[in-house]
């Protein structure tokens, strides 16, 4: 388990560590997507597969996505403030969340229903890392196919990667918006949406694992790695040192120091400019908008009551 935050970066940079293999499947399956998309790709395989993910991600402007995240938003708060109890309310996580940035980023990508993914690439998270139920598996198999329908012609391993961008954003981002409520009601006016999501990231992780293989023996902040052995990486703990963050446990916007969780070295996300803003473009009209719905003390609420 590494903690510290130097030797995270130390591990995500270094060649030796690899990504643990995703074990092939048949084409349109969960295990054939895992197999095909960059973040579960061999050192020999990855860097091809990433180039189709950073085209995509290329083709859309961080600044519109943020726009057409606000847009949405904007107009489910203004159903819900209609509705039959007067002054209306939203679940964050099930209205909002794990809804506007997918189906955002689904209508950019050309899938053919945009609102119909959203329940499919959430099955696929679901199921996306090794381990999973096996009935979590089967549901993720038939709406990677399902997916696959909507998707727009192309060969088998571009669309595997576009579809992995949608995966990779659906719990990752709906999470860091989930804890940016959480912290961003409290917080003061005058706090700017992209300040609060950068501590949120330190301080409350939506991404707080991931694992690397070492390849070949190495030192460790003087510890020898064996060949073969597993490293889990936590990114929770290394935003958190004390050597890397004073005072860690402290909500303090604007540190000189980037939190890790979008990972680092040549397998850093290639989508975090694209998270950030379709998350700040959530976030900064909830923070407008919203206050939390019959508060109880001490235990944090997703459930919002929309004030205008």
């Amino acid at each position: 388990m590494v903690t510290r935050y130097a030797d995270v970066v130390s591990v995500l940079t270094d060649p030796r560590c690899v990504v643990p293999p995703a074990e092939e499947g048949p084409e349109g399956s969960l295990a054939w997507l895992r197999a095909s998309v960059s973040r579960f790709s061999p050192p020999d395989r990855h860097p091809a597969r990433r180039a189709v993910g950073v085209a995509a991600l290329d083709a859309l402007d961080p600044r519109e996505l943020r726009l057409a995240a606000e847009r949405l938003t904007e107009r489910i708060l203004d159903r819900a403030a209609t509705g039959e109890n007067g002054g209306g309310r939203v679940d964050v996580t099930g209205d909002l969340a794990r809804r506007v940035p997918l189906v955002v980023l689904a209508e950019r990508l050309g899938l053919a229903d945009p609102a119909a993914a959203v329940a499919e690439v959430t099955a696929v998270a679901a199921a996306y890392h090794p381990g999973a139920d096996p009935a979590a598996v089967r549901r993720a198999d038939r709406a990677v196919a399902a997916l696959l329908v909507m998707s727009p012609p192309a060969p088998a391993e571009v669309t595997a990667n576009r579809l992995g961008l949608l995966v990779q954003a659906a719990d990752a981002t709906a999470g860091l918006i989930v804890a940016a409520v959480r912290h961003g009601l409290a917080a003061p006016d005058g706090l700017g949406t992209d300040a609060l999501l950068a501590e949120v990231l330190r301080l409350d992780p939506p991404v707080r694992v991931t694992r690397r293989v070492a390849a070949d023996a190495l030192s460790l902040d003087g510890r020898l790695v064996r060949a073969g052995e597993l490293l889990l990486l936590r990114f929770d703990a290394a935003n958190r040192d004390p050597a890397a963050f004073p005072e860690p446990d402290r909500f303090r916007a604007g540190r000189a120091r980037a939190a890790l969780t979008f990972g680092a070295g040549p397998r850093g996300c290639p989508g975090q400019r694209h998270a950030l803003a379709l998350a700040a473009g959530v976030v900064g009209v909830l923070r407008r908008r919203c206050r939390p719905a019959a508060p109880i003390p001490d235990v944090p609420t997703t459930r919002l009551e929309v004030t205008r």
